[in-house]
């Protein structure tokens, strides 16, 4: 006669061994990754006018190359706070 917490030990510890991985898979790496205008103001929930307002009151750092105006992940993400704070004042 068959055990049948065996099968169901078998399926925990493949559940364990597929969290284990899940854990151990490392995060993805944004310290290199720029964000273009309309990006910025998808993820901020923004228009982009209110984007380019922040960079140009110096808010938020960008980079320019060429006529397209870039943010980095860092710059964006330390910036987010503040804009939202600024957001919601009139």
């Amino acid at each position: 006669m068959d055990n049948p917490f065996e099968t169901l030990h078998s399926d925990i510890i493949e559940l364990k061994l597929m969290v284990a991985k899940l854990l151990s898979q490392p995060e993805e790496d944004n310290s290199e990754k720029m964000y273009s205008l309309k990006q910025a103001s998808d993820l901020l929930g923004v228009d982009r006018q209110t984007v380019r307002n922040h960079i140009d009151r110096g808010n938020i750092k960008a980079n320019r190359l060429g006529r397209r105006i870039f943010i980095e992940h860092k710059e964006l993400y330390d910036s987010m706070n503040e804009i939202k704070s600024i957001k919601y004042k009139r």
